[in-house]
């Protein structure tokens, strides 16, 4: 598979349901076609069927058996453009464009959309190193004005979401239920267990996060600094402003429960911004994932 994947290529390489079997069947088994039950190599192909016959255990599987793709009555190619245009959109692309793009009904776009993002989703990430800035920041929901018994309630409207990044490296997001100092150094400590030193702003909560060799400074953002040398938040400031631009002019308004789907879809794409293998290594996780039953998805409240 080329390095470099855009439409043009995309709908020259890609444009049959064969050559997109293919390609996942090279990403999916390397080595070679395997059963899923028993992992024989000893595979008959039924043609016909698009499936393999275990010359073993006789299981008979396909290639999308167990993946994200399961079940999908979805073409492959259509699947395969989707995952480009997820891939390349730097802000998200929403269910409705993927729907007008694709030219599916809006639940077909929509689950197809949260199906790519479970793909996305990073198991056991390598732990940040080096210099970490940690911040925190508020999602969705309307600013509202004024106090309410003593205190403010804007953040009560909003989903709160945890953020640490490496300088120069990758980003760690994850929402949280409250901004409070078990759940601020629980996800530091799980994300940055030995960084060489931590850098945030002077919110009381961050206090007493370091500890080992590991260093803890910050700056007052609420006496207007900023920057003093190189210590800033400013890159995962940046990042966030990113995600929230994406928000805004991609998504509109997305539901609390499928927040931290979106939240590791720009984590992934944000963490491969230099890889120019990013589409292929999406379809690799793809075959290689879960598969996310549409039930389940719709479990609680129907989201964004």
């Amino acid at each position: 598979m080329r390095a470099k994947m855009n439409l043009a290529v995309l709908n020259v390489d890609f444009d049959t349901d064969t050559e997109c079997r293919q390609a996942l069947e090279e990403l999916r088994w390397p080595d070679g076609v395997h059963c899923l039950r028993c992992d024989s190599d000893k595979i008959s192909r039924i043609s016909t069927r698009n499936q393999y016959d275990c010359d073993s255990c006789r299981y008979r599987f396909s290639v999308t058996t167990g993946t994200v793709f399961h079940d999908s009555h979805l073409p492959l190619p259509k699947w395969f453009m989707a995952v480009l245009l997820m891939c390349e959109a730097k802000k998200g692309i929403s269910a409705n464009q993927m729907k007008r793009t694709l030219g599916v009904a809006h639940k077909t776009a929509w689950y197809l959309c949260h199906r790519i993002r479970e793909a996305m989703a990073t198991c056991n990430p390598e732990p940040l190193t080096g210099t970490v800035e940690s911040d925190e920041t508020y999602i969705g929901g309307r600013h509202t004005a004024g106090r309410e018994d003593g205190h403010k309630t804007w953040r009560t409207k909003k989903a709160a979401v945890l953020g640490a990044i490496a300088r120069g490296g990758e980003i760690r997001l994850q929402t949280t239920s409250a901004v409070s100092r078990e759940n601020l150094h629980g996800f530091i400590r799980t994300v940055a267990p030995n960084p060489e030193r931590i850098i945030t702003d002077e919110l009381f909560q961050h206090r007493g996060i370091a500890d080992g060799d590991t260093t803890h400074e910050t700056v007052e953002h609420g006496r207007h600094e900023y920057v003093r040398g190189d210590i800033h938040t400013n890159s995962i400031e940046s990042a966030f402003g990113l995600f929230k631009r994406g928000m805004v002019g991609s998504f509109h308004q997305v539901s609390r429960k499928h927040l931290d789907r979106y939240l590791d879809e720009f984590a992934f794409r944000f963490n491969n911004r230099k890889n120019t293998y990013l589409f292929r290594d999406t379809l690799t996780r793809m075959v290689q994932g879960e598969p996310l039953p549409y039930g389940k998805l719709t479990k609680a409240a129907h989201g964004a």
